[in-house]
């Protein structure tokens, strides 16, 4: 009796954790999008609304129920079972805590979080520093691996880039602590959210607007993706991409992004090549239900070649197990993906807590 108890209980905190994920709108769901049709006086991208859209999918609605339950269903990876083959480095705080940089370096801290650093600028991508990617604290996608460093060992930031707002790439807890100690960029309808956790200095862009402020330039470019943290602001803020250029360093940040073969070749011409690309690599499978919204390593090997990138590093994995391929897997797709290319610029996917210089000029 007592046993059936326990798996009643069990089924009952699967349900819980089941609508919670439904309601939050994390970052699995493919949303209703439209091909391009330009509304007098309005970008493509923008609906009449207020709202937004994707320019080059046809309407393509999954079930975020129909996900779950093979999620919690089906024989699913699961990577505490499982013997993880990549697993993080020591990052050498010396090497983030430095005044100047007299070569580009870039730190990987985990999932979207890079941190880059050159001449007297740094920049922070994607900031999660907390156990949990999910709207509440009990539940939700774990950690596989702590960050590299400590938020309180971070260095001056400063800017900070938001590519969207799922709950693996908007962290509140972060946002919260790291507050107007830095100044957000962020695409456009995502002021608001910041404002009402009582941060102040933050930066709206749409696509190909930019910041400029000294040697540095942060313009948000496109993506292929989507929003929603509640069950009633579907695709109210935008998603992006973002150059990142620091003098003459020109580096690339993908965020969370599925592929089309002309939005990528867009950012390329008009702003390639770049000396450096983090480009996600992780969170693809099922295929049936990630493709529009989420590359998998072989269309990330497209992404590199359309920006045309001299050296790319893979983000978005071996951090939280967001869906079915182990949490590692990723490392071994794109090596399969890169044997098949010819005369391609280095990609690599390096363990977390990597930092390293990046050469210039190498295209």
């Amino acid at each position: 009796m007592k046993h059936f108890g326990r798996q009643v209980l069990r089924g009952m905190f699967k349900l819980f954790v089941l609508l919670s994920f439904a309601l939050a709108g994390i970052s699995l769901y493919s949303c209703q999008s439209s091909p391009v049709i330009a509304k007098s006086g309005l970008p493509a991208h923008h609906n009449p609304d207020g709202s937004f859209k994707n320019l080059y999918l046809e309407n393509s609605k999954k079930s975020i129920l129909k996900f779950l339950w093979a999620k919690y269903t089906s024989d699913w990876s699961d990577w505490e079972g499982h013997e993880v083959t990549v697993t993080p480095v020591q990052l050498d705080l010396r090497d983030v805590q430095q005044s100047y940089y007299v070569k580009p370096r870039i730190s990987w801290i985990g999932h979207s979080t890079v941190l880059i650093q050159y001449k007297d600028k740094t920049v922070l991508t994607d900031p999660i520093f907390f156990d949990r990617a999910s709207p509440v604290s009990f539940a939700g996608p774990k950690r596989a691996f702590k960050p590299a460093i400590d938020l309180k060992e971070l260095p001056k930031v400063d800017y900070v880039v938001i590519s969207h707002n799922h709950y693996d790439h908007l962290d509140k807890p972060t946002v919260e602590a790291i507050g107007d100690k830095t100044t957000w960029l962020v695409p456009l309808g995502l002021k608001a959210w910041f404002n009402e956790q009582g941060v102040t200095q933050v930066l709206e862009l749409d696509w190909w607007q930019a910041h400029q402020f000294d040697d540095l330039t942060l313009r948000l470019t496109p993506a292929q993706h989507w929003s929603k943290r509640t069950p009633w602001d579907t695709n109210e803020s935008l998603w992006g991409s973002w150059q990142i250029q620091i003098d003459d360093f020109n580096s690339w940040f993908g965020g969370d992004t599925g592929y089309n073969d002309i939005q990528f070749k867009e950012i390329g011409d008009k702003l390639g090549p770049f000396d450096f690309a983090m480009i996600p690599i992780g969170a693809y499978e099922p295929r049936w239900f990630m493709k529009n919204m989420h590359v998998n390593p072989e269309e990330s090997v497209e992404i590199h070649k359309d920006i045309r990138s001299a050296y790319s590093m893979g983000i978005h994995w071996s951090t939280f197990q967001l869906t079915a391929e182990q949490i590692d897997a990723p490392r071994e797709d794109l090596a399969k993906a890169l044997a098949e290319q010819e005369n391609l610029t280095p990609f690599d996917a390096v363990p977390i807590g990597s930092s390293f210089e990046v050469n210039l000029n190498t295209l």
